[in-house]
């Protein structure tokens, strides 16, 4: 985590002065030999069952959809389909072509194995695409001993995703005394301010908050005024880009473990408000929290060149897989946009 020091704390009376209560980012498999561990890749409906262990078994009569996540390895492509792997070959050849067109035969970021079976390593945006094998062998009659050679082809669809980017959406309320209140933004200022240290050591950091004062008509207790808090939690406060380089291969893992940390510890502040007003205080202050009014959403993005589609990539709908060609992603949103006048070849465009 950043910073490296103590986790801030903030005592419960943290804003008494201001007359408030207010208290303290599917895997992929990875491993560079057929019998390494990992997760299986996703992969569309059909194709599920061809997954045994790290193998992706190929499948005649459709292409076999396949996720990997950036800079991990793929899993073991399988030239054959499940049946025919459990069958004996006979002079079996493997061709294997790669989405540029060429043979893969020899390409440093390859592992071919003499079983036909294909991993690609550190997979990147550009790796993307189609990867097709042609099975060649023979087949023998017993009684003539005819040879005939038989062709069988395979295509696998292997995209390049990343684990979407969390931020998390809370809302919260306070009751004040009334909505003219000067009061009331230095109030919201001061808790924006306690909330950033609590979770300044993960670089996380509070954005796009807000606040509203409305009239509240409860049942049996007549009008009251509260302030409706709004704000975001957001893992990318300056300096995360140095906690980044620490782990540059699941930056995104990181990431979300560290949100996800700020989530929780925002939580844990805003829970200890009803103790804190039962149990510390002899007079209510004026702004004060309203019990169980805290909730939280999360919202996910994609890095640039990636986007979400739950339709065409529905066994990963939750990744943010790379941007076909013809389509392009400039931001941090989660729709891959297509291009007006599609001129992009490639996979995992920022622009057209």
């Amino acid at each position: 985590m950043a910073g490296g020091g103590e986790r801030p704390r903030s005592p419960p009376g943290g804003l008494l002065g201001m007359a408030a209560v207010v208290v303290a980012g599917l895997g992929a498999l990875s491993g560079g030999t057929e019998g390494g561990r990992g997760r299986a890749a996703a992969m569309e409906q059909h194709s599920v069952d061809l997954i045994e262990k790290n193998y992706v078994y190929g499948d005649i009569k459709h292409e076999v959809n396949v996720y990997v996540k950036v800079f991990t390895n793929s899993p073991f492509l399988v030239c054959m389909d499940l049946a025919r792997s459990q069958e004996e070959v006979i002079d079996p050849k493997y061709l294997w072509i790669g989405p540029d067109g060429k043979n893969l035969e020899g390409r440093t970021y390859v592992n071919l194995t003499e079983t036909g079976k294909l991993m690609v390593m550190g997979f990147k945006e550009f790796m993307s695409g189609a990867y097709t094998c042609t099975l060649s062998h023979k087949i023998i009659e017993t009684t003539t001993q005819e040879e005939r050679e038989m062709f069988e082809a395979y295509k696998f669809m292997v995209y390049a995703y990343r684990e979407a980017d969390h931020t998390y959406q809370v809302f919260v309320r306070f009751t004040t005394k009334e909505c003219e209140l000067e009061a009331n933004s230095q109030f919201f200022e001061e808790l924006k301010r306690i909330l950033n240290i609590i979770i300044s050591d993960l670089t996380c950091h509070i954005i796009e908050s807000s606040y509203k004062c409305h009239s509240v008509r409860i049942p049996k207790q007549g009008l009251s005024h509260e302030l409706f808090v709004s704000f975001q939690v957001n893992p990318f406060a300056p300096g995360w880009e140095e906690v980044c380089h620490q782990v540059p291969y699941d930056c995104e893992d990181a990431t979300n473990m560290r949100v996800q940390e700020a989530r929780d510890r925002i939580g844990e502040f805003f829970s200890k408000q009803t103790y804190a007003l039962k149990h510390e205080f002899q007079t209510v202050p004026t702004i004060h929290y309203v019990d169980n009014s805290f909730s939280v959403t999360h919202i996910d993005s994609c890095r640039p060149g990636f986007g979400k589609n739950d339709i065409t990539h529905r066994n990963c709908a939750s990744c943010c897989v790379v941007c076909d060609p013809g389509t392009y992603s400039p931001n941090n949103e989660v729709t891959c946009q297509v291009c007006t006048r599609p001129r992009v070849k490639k996979y995992g465009a920022r622009s057209c």
